[in-house]
């Protein structure tokens, strides 16, 4: 994998760049969308190309290892041949699902025995089996096994948890420099920053992490239910220890202005579930505020959903149709739903990298937050 930064603000600490996988090319600033067991949930393939013009999606390797197995993905030849997506793909290595357990797992030094969510059968993730899984999964980037306190945690917790996430880091590093690739083109592994919500755990983490000389870093741990502010400051502190020449990724964020200002922070890759979640509520996330399609007020208004995006449900559908099929309980609707909300989200960062690289970047941010916050 190659980065390359293009622009940086002068006002700010956003960046525009590039990155060069072997399936394809990603400008940053950049959203993936999250395609949790191979398939973004009512998204097409083709749709995730044409209309969201999505560059990368994600996959997720504690759902993909359950369902369909990864002995089904390696007679495929990995999860780009299986589904059909023939760009890049990113696999979170299952740390957060893990931690979404907390009932139903066990953490040793060796790794989590957990219990499926599908049947109650036992299994272990270990640093080396989870690198073995990414590797037979095919995605071009991979992350190392980590763990994901929960918040609030007391400090002693954070910390414990911190230094176990780095020595499975050492491990994860280890096995992932000893194996090769299943399918001819190369991977890329991911360390995740870890530490809750304390300074000096932060900068540990985010320090050791940089030591590890990885092509690309993630910072993982926040939007777990940390105030806003909290999250910022978190996120601000570690691209302070982060290598400024290696893209960063903040996992699991977020809504459109989480999204603005982490950017303006240094963060150049991001995922969520939030806009296919949101959407298959009746939640809508415009360029102009925020929508709730199930109200009354939209019943007969016939304005398409979002004139500002380039997308085709975006500006074929009214609001009045949506909101009849969120109505009438229409699938349809949880479909043209998801595209807009994903469409939009891909277009607000391509929108930022314009910002960027046009050097005015702070002042638009600033014009545009309380636009996309305000409910309409």
């Amino acid at each position: 994998m190659d980065f390359e930064l293009l622009a940086t603000d002068e006002h700010s600490k956003a960046r525009a760049g590039t990155i060069i996988t072997d399936h394809g090319k990603i400008e940053t600033p950049i959203f993936m969308p999250v395609g949790t067991v191979g398939s973004v949930k009512a998204v097409t393939q083709q749709q995730l190309k044409e209309e969201i013009k999505a560059e990368i999606i994600l996959g997720n390797t504690y759902h993909l290892y359950l369902r369909p197995g990864t002995e089904v993905l390696q007679e495929a030849g990995g999860l780009h041949r299986f589904n059909g997506w023939d760009k890049p793909i990113l696999t979170d290595s299952g740390g957060y699902q893990v931690f979404s357990l907390s009932n139903s797992r066990k953490l040793t030094e060796e790794g989590a025995v957990f219990q499926s969510h599908i049947d109650g059968s036992k299994h272990l993730f270990s640093p080396e089996n989870v690198m073995d899984l990414q590797r037979a999964i095919g995605a071009d980037i991979i992350m190392a096994f980590d763990e994901c306190p929960p918040y609030p945690s007391d400090y002693e917790y954070a910390k414990k948890s911190m230094e176990l996430t780095h020595r499975w880091l050492a491990r994860c590093v280890k096995r992932f420099s000893e194996t090769e690739p299943h399918y001819g083109y190369s991977q890329t592994l991911f360390p995740i920053v870890q530490g809750s919500t304390f300074k000096d755990l932060r900068k540990t983490s985010s320090e050791f992490v940089a030591s590890m000389e990885a092509e690309g870093n993630a910072i993982g741990g926040l939007s777990v239910g940390e105030p806003e502010e909290m999250m910022y400051e978190m996120c601000g502190l570690c691209c302070e220890y982060l290598p400024w020449n290696k893209p960063r990724y903040l996992m699991g964020v977020g809504t459109p202005w989480n999204i603005l200002e982490n950017i303006s922070l240094g963060i150049d890759m991001f995922d969520c579930v939030m806009p296919t979640r949101n959407g298959r509520n009746g939640m809508l996330f415009t360029t102009k505020g925020v929508i709730n399609i199930k109200n009354k007020r939209w019943a007969t208004d016939f304005s398409v959903i979002d004139d500002g995006l380039d997308c085709l449900s975006s500006n074929y559908y009214t609001k009045a149709y949506l909101r009849h099929l969120f109505v009438a309980n229409e699938i349809l609707g949880l479909q043209i739903a998801s595209i807009h909300n994903l469409a939009f989200y891909v277009h607000l960062v391509k929108q930022v990298r314009h910002h960027i690289i046009a050097g005015d970047f702070k002042q638009w941010k600033d014009a545009m937050i309380p636009v996309l916050k305000q409910r309409l």
